[in-house]
């Protein structure tokens, strides 16, 4: 039989110390302002939420513009746009709420989403491309459906600069313009963070137009698109998007991939065989003349 271990002391509970460097006319108090902005830099949006529930005081700590700008940014992990629209904390719900365009309009033909995340168009020029091979030259031509037709890919001016989402999106063929399709179709839909917010897209006003569509008449290895922020296709993080060995699928790997980096979102997804696709691409415009607000590359099988 083993010894029984001996105790020295009896076991007493701590007494926390006096600290003599505190003023005594010092009262802590738990509602410091500067105190709970550090803490809120650790708290995700829906804990932010639940915070600002517990009291009035917190309410208007928590529902301070600075907060939920810092959220935002940290979250989407995109640089400052120095100025938006509306306030931080609707930008963010409309990010992070679950909702992409398919719900608003033509819910009906959706299929499936993923969120692929956020980059930042920092001039206001995009190259649109199906091809994701770092281009030599890039051709800025005035006949985007032209450029369409000959490159698979083009530049389109008057894009609103700052944090734009990225999604893809699976819905059925009769969105398409391809008459004799029961299949389904893969979008690769890109949106200014605003958009969700503007009354102009809520109430329809503001529609998607065709850029330009055309058919590869021949087996195709995969579907792609690319959108890229032209001041930034040379940049070393841009490069990562051609590297497509790195996040491409495998042969016979049949589900979409997608890469996003500061300045340049694209997807990917192998295909079986097939007799080609069709492609389309889409923007929208903040009104008639307005800056392009979302942009969708789209393909489907023939």
């Amino acid at each position: 039989m083993g010894k029984r271990i001996r105790r020295a002391k009896p076991i007493c509970s701590c007494i926390s110390p006096r600290y003599t460097f505190v003023a005594s006319d010092y009262t802590f108090s738990c509602y410091e302002e500067d105190i709970w902005t550090e803490i809120s830099k650790y708290l995700d949006g829906k804990s932010l939420v639940m915070l600002a529930a517990t009291c009035q005081w917190f309410y208007r700590v928590i529902m301070e513009e600075n907060i939920w700008k810092f959220a935002c940014l940290r979250d989407l992990q995109v640089p400052d746009p120095q100025s938006v629209n509306f306030r931080w904390i609707k930008l963010y719900t409309s990010a992070f709420n679950g909702s992409h365009s398919y719900m608003f309009h033509q819910q009906e033909k959706h299929i499936d989403w993923m969120r692929i995340g956020a980059f930042f168009f920092d001039s206001s020029v995009a190259f649109l491309t199906e091809k994701l091979i770092p281009p030599v030259k890039i051709t800025r031509e005035e006949n985007v459906e032209k450029m369409l037709q000959l490159k698979g890919s083009c530049v389109l001016n008057n894009i609103k600069t700052g944090i734009w989402i990225a999604d893809l999106q699976l819905v059925r063929c009769p969105v398409c313009d391809l008459n004799t399709c029961d299949g389904t179709m893969q979008t690769l839909d890109v949106r200014h963070i605003e958009l969700f917010l503007n009354e102009g897209y809520r109430d329809g006003s503001w529609e998607y137009k065709l850029l330009g569509s055309h058919d590869i008449k021949k087996h195709s290895d995969g579907a792609s698109g690319g959108i890229f922020d032209i001041k930034h296709i040379r940049s070393s993080s841009t490069s990562e998007v051609f590297d497509l060995k790195s996040w491409v699928g495998k042969p016979k790997d049949w589900q979409p991939k997608a890469m996003i980096t500061l300045h340049a979102v694209a997807v990917n997804t192998n295909l079986q065989d097939n007799e080609g696709i069709h492609i389309k691409y889409q923007a929208m415009r903040a009104g008639p003349d307005g800056q392009i607000v979302s942009i969708r590359i789209s393909q489907q099988l023939l």
